[in-house]
């Protein structure tokens, strides 16, 4: 039996100095880096992180029972059956279910003609002995024989791809490693085009793999030359063409190659341009391309195959519509966009660009969009549609009579009533003007006089919105009188590309103001007060938890950092680092840029880390994480348990054999959310809020 520590584990200094445009850095904890890295064997690295785990096992131990608790009510809300709404795709309905207690879901079909469900792909038994699974594509061929799939089991995001044919239910003995790829049928159903992910981690090429050859005679269809730059395919609505997308955070360019023909000639729609995004759709020979080539929120239009470069406009760019994607059926096509924030559906005529019907949805502030729709000659649409306080919502949007038919809600086994909560969107001014939207939920007769806890999170990077949508775990907080709030901060897009454009680069810190602007004004409001404030964020949310406990320590009750990136600037130093070329059109290039340089290192959370008193706070890691690397939360733990000034307590907590998602399975990411919720509810006070 292991000895319990009496200490909290103190990482040991080890002298690393290194200058750069004229600054001496010092990074004492650099050795927690494995210089063998992605094998991590070193044993002092090892011993680091295991300390650290049993650390946050003996403090969460305490707090067992609330964590039982609140899994115990978590998984109470999950229907253990759930299945997915059935989907016509060719001859077959196809859908996924869960067995009751399981962890991973069942893919089956049935034939459309009439006959009984066939299992085609059981997640449990690929996942079976393995500490992570993850599937990644799932294809079945145009002629319904064959299913291509991949999966990852082991975090790394390498995906393996087997095939497997429906009627015997055996495995073909093709099998593609290291994929990080959609996978895509030629017509005729003989070959599969994917992408390889490279020594950097990045999809920098296209092949196809004709069935039954050795995969070394796999043809390469596209090699991207720039470092950076992400290779994609994937087919239009229609399936006549193969699309080879390849780009980076700002730049786009596309090819397009007949999917009966993966091998032909390849018509490139319009070379690359700096700053210039487009994506590509094809109706009846036409192609449609949604470009910001002369407005940021995006205009869509049309070009011929004969001289794809030659765009005319169809919808002009907006102010005030943020135009997100377009997907072309046989009759008519879709616009999919943000009007003051809020997601809107719009179907078009081909024949009439005039005539433009808006899907209306109930509440006044919802997240909303297409669903699973495999066809293209089809005469109602699947959507999803959810809101903070209506759970997940299938519908069927009948275009004949403009009907929504509702299909299916999510089913709460525990129970829940709509009705008992509130939701609202509020606006808070950030200190330079700009009016920052909140959406809020909370349980009717929750006092609005300050005394309640509050619970703000966010993300507020590369233009991902978070979206004002519903939560049963989040439940477990709002029911024990917590006010949850998601703040649509800048670096996100939810106001429109030029929201995420004044959170990236040199207007980074307006993310971060934003927040604890938004924090201040909640206060200000009387929603709840300072010290009462609990705040959660991943990965660049978890970068923004860095940097609010640098500036505002004394605002939050509690913190919880999921796989933050916090080592920002050594991170973006370090070109060997296989996903940092790609990254400074994001955060700046500090190697090259002095400017660059000076503006991480002003915000960093790592090396801002000053001798204060800290909030407590939860730190998670994932030791095989290629994005933000097992180092960064476990350095940032290492440095803050030296430098603060509080008795504050805080964790680190590394998932050994997991990715940048954490544990797999429903159950286990459950239990890491109950563990979250037990931190934050002990830390508020509230550990005996049943």
């Amino acid at each position: 039996m292991t000895e319990k520590l009496k200490n909290p584990p103190i990482a040991e200094l080890r002298p690393h100095r290194y200058e750069r445009h004229g600054y001496t850095i010092s990074d004492p904890y650099h050795w927690l880096r494995d210089q063998n890295y992605p094998t991590v064997d070193d044993e002092d690295v090892l011993d680091y992180l295991k300390a650290e785990n049993q650390w946050f096992e003996q403090n969460m131990a305490g707090q067992k029972t609330l964590t039982d608790t609140l899994f115990t009510e978590m998984k109470a809300r999950i229907k253990e059956d759930e299945s997915s709404v059935p989907q016509k795709d060719g001859d077959w309905l196809y859908w996924t279910a869960f067995d009751e207690g399981a962890q991973y879901k069942k893919w089956y079909r049935k034939a459309v003609a009439g006959g009984e469900p066939v299992l085609i792909l059981d997640e449990n038994a690929l996942a079976e002995g393995k500490e992570y699974f993850r599937l990644g594509a799932f294809s079945i061929a145009p002629d319904g024989k064959l299913l291509a799939f991949s999966y990852d089991d082991n975090g790394s995001e390498r995906f393996e791809v087997h095939f497997l044919d429906l009627a015997s239910a055996k495995e073909l003995p093709d099998v593609i490693p290291g994929t990080l790829s959609s996978l895509v049928w030629s017509a005729d159903s003989k070959s599969l085009v994917y992408g390889l992910a490279n020594e950097n981690w990045r999809t920098d090429n296209a092949r196809v793999h004709v069935l039954g050859t050795p995969i070394e005679n796999d043809i390469e269809l596209y090699k991207e030359p720039q470092d950076g730059f992400t290779v994609g395919v994937s087919l239009t609505q229609s399936e006549k063409f193969i699309v080879i997308a390849t780009g980076d955070n700002e730049t786009s360019e596309v090819r397009l190659v007949p999917a009966n023909n993966p091998t032909a000639k390849q018509l490139l729609i319009s070379p690359r341009e700096k700053g210039r995004e487009y994506s590509v759709e094809e109706h009846d020979d036409t192609l449609y391309i949604l470009t910001n080539d002369n407005h940021v929120n995006f205009r869509l239009a049309t070009a011929s195959l004969d001289d794809p470069g030659k765009w005319t406009t169809l919808i002009a760019g907006s102010d005030s519509f943020y135009l997100t994607d377009m997907t072309a059926f046989k009759d008519f096509y879709v616009t999919e966009g943000r009007e003051n924030g809020l997601d809107q559906v719009e179907i078009r005529s081909y024949s009439d660009p005039e005539k433009v019907e808006r899907i209306t949805f109930p509440e006044a502030s919802y997240s909303a969009g297409l669903d699973d729709n495999p066809e293209y000659d089809i005469s109602k649409l699947r959507l999803g549609y959810e809101s903070m306080v209506t759970p997940d919502t299938i519908y069927d949007y009948h275009l004949a009579d403009k009907r929504l038919e509702t299909l299916k809600i999510q089913e709460i086994p525990s129970g829940y009533d709509a009705g008992q909560y509130t939701t609202e969107r509020l606006t808070i001014k950030a200190r330079d003007g700009a009016m920052v939207p909140v959406s809020l939920v909370y349980k009717n007769g929750t006092k609005l006089d300050g005394s309640a806890p509050l619970h703000l999170y966010a993300y507020g990077a590369y233009g991902y919105a978070v979206p004002p949508g519903f939560s049963t775990t989040r439940l477990s907080l709002v029911d024990r009188g917590f006010i949850y709030a998601i703040a649509h901060i800048r670096g996100g897009d939810d106001l429109g590309r030029n929201w995420y454009l004044q959170g990236k680069l040199m207007q980074r810190t307006n993310t971060f103001n934003d927040f604890v602007d938004v924090a201040t004004g909640l206060v200000d409001k009387g929603y709840t007060a300072k010290g009462r404030i609990s705040a959660s964020g991943g990965s660049a949310g978890g970068e923004l938890m860095g940097a609010i406990v640098n500036s505002n320590p004394d605002l939050w009750g509690a913190i919880v950092a999921h796989v933050p990136f916090v080592d920002v600037l050594n991170t973006m130093l370090d070109e060997s680092l296989p996903l940092t070329p790609g990254e400074w059109l994001e955060w700046g290039n500090p190697v090259t840029d002095k400017a660059a340089f000076e503006y991480i290192r002003s915000y960093s959370p790592y090396d801002q880390v000053s001798a204060q008193n800290y909030p407590p706070m939860l730190i998670t890691g994932g030791l095989n994480d290629p994005r933000v690397t097992y180092w960064e939360p476990a350095k940032w733990a290492a440095k803050l348990r030296a430098i603060k000034t509080d008795d504050n307590i805080l964790l680190l907590k590394t998932n050994m054999g997991a990715g940048h998602g954490g544990k797999s399975g429903r159950w286990n990411r459950i239990q890491e959310t109950a563990e979250e919720y037990a931190f934050i509810l002990w830390q508020m006070g509230m550990s005996d809020a049943g």
